[in-house]
């Protein structure tokens, strides 16, 4: 799943508002920025064959370190660890704070769940995986993340006020932007337009990565146009 986590984000800001949502983003995705640097290294692997789904030309082969159940729970764990022990202020917070981030990062192996073919390890070196294929079909897949995505950005924008006029439309356009992204899981002519290099794994892997920290930024910059 791409977009349909930064609905998680979107969500959970409501529940403590004076966490980042660029914070919040990164957590969402926390397990893919992983996933894709260890594809860059060469321990984890994804192979392009188009038709492997109707959604996407996708074939993970091989990444248990980062989207088994068992290393989703163990990111999930780490990032509440750390938050538990980076200083929040009021220091009531702390625990909330952790929790959500720790929720964050969770979430992603069960959306993922529902959208990926049965790729998905329970553990390391498990060769039982689990998936409800739901990328078998495009029209459900992008109705069910631009559903998440629209749905999180309204909790969003009705626990947050615009401060400028940026803050009152700002969010609003960013989210066109990413339903337009996600089309290039969908669309070859779109995807050549965000991936301009031949689509190789370490092309995609490189300018995906890329293209996260970017929307982290965005994310970052406009939620401090809200209060």
């Amino acid at each position: 799943m791409g977009i349909g986590h930064y609905g998680v984000s979107f969500a959970l800001k409501a529940v403590d508002k004076n966490i980042s949502l660029g914070l919040l983003f990164v957590a969402a995705q926390f397990v893919d920025i992983l996933w894709l640097i260890f594809v860059l290294l060469g321990i984890e692997r994804v192979h392009i064959v188009p038709g492997v789904t109707a959604a996407n030309p996708f074939d993970f082969v091989f990444y248990p370190f980062t989207h088994s159940l068992v290393a989703s729970f163990f990111w999930a764990g780490a990032v509440y660890m750390i938050f538990r022990l980076i200083p929040v202020k009021p220091a009531s917070r702390q625990s909330q704070v952790a929790l959500v981030l720790g929720a964050a990062v969770l979430s992603h192996f069960f959306l993922d769940l529902i959208v990926h073919r049965p790729d998905l390890p329970l553990a390391s070196g498990d060769s039982y995986k689990i998936g409800l294929g739901l990328w078998n079909s495009v029209l459900a897949s992008s109705l069910l993340e631009g559903l998440l995505l629209l749905g999180g950005l309204w909790v969003y924008l009705d626990k947050t006020k615009s401060l400028t006029v940026m803050g009152k439309y700002g969010m609003s356009i960013f989210a066109v932007c990413l339903l337009v992204a996600n089309l290039s899981v969908y669309r070859e002519d779109v995807l050549n337009f965000f991936l301009p290099l031949p689509l190789t794994p370490e092309n995609f892997a490189s300018f995906t990565l890329g293209y996260h920290f970017l929307f982290v930024g965005i994310a970052f910059w406009l939620d401090q146009k809200r209060g």
